[in-house]
């Protein structure tokens, strides 16, 4: 699990990467490089890491569900997550 400080900043960051995305558009469009250094860091869509909606587990995010492989195994073999299940050949 991690702590609640580190997901708190990635939410901010999410945040700062919407608030800044149509102005960082125009400044790149019009190459003003000495503008988009003016921007903060934490704007740039780069800075972003996918993390598990639950747990907030950096590794091993599964995009199509927006959760880790160790939730997802979790919560398909609770039957949490309907059309999935354990596979068998």
């Amino acid at each position: 699990m991690a702590r609640e400080g580190v997901k708190a900043r990635e939410v901010k960051r999410q945040r700062l990467v919407a608030k800044y995305a149509d102005k960082r558009a125009e400044l790149k469009a019009a190459g003003d490089y000495e503008g988009l250094d003016k921007l903060p860091k934490n704007s740039s869509a780069v800075r972003l890491h996918n993390r598990c909606k639950l747990t907030g587990r950096p590794r091993g995010y599964m995009r199509t569900f927006g959760i880790s492989r160790v939730t997802f195994r979790e919560m398909a073999l609770a039957g949490k997550i309907p059309g999935v299940r354990k596979a068998s050949w």
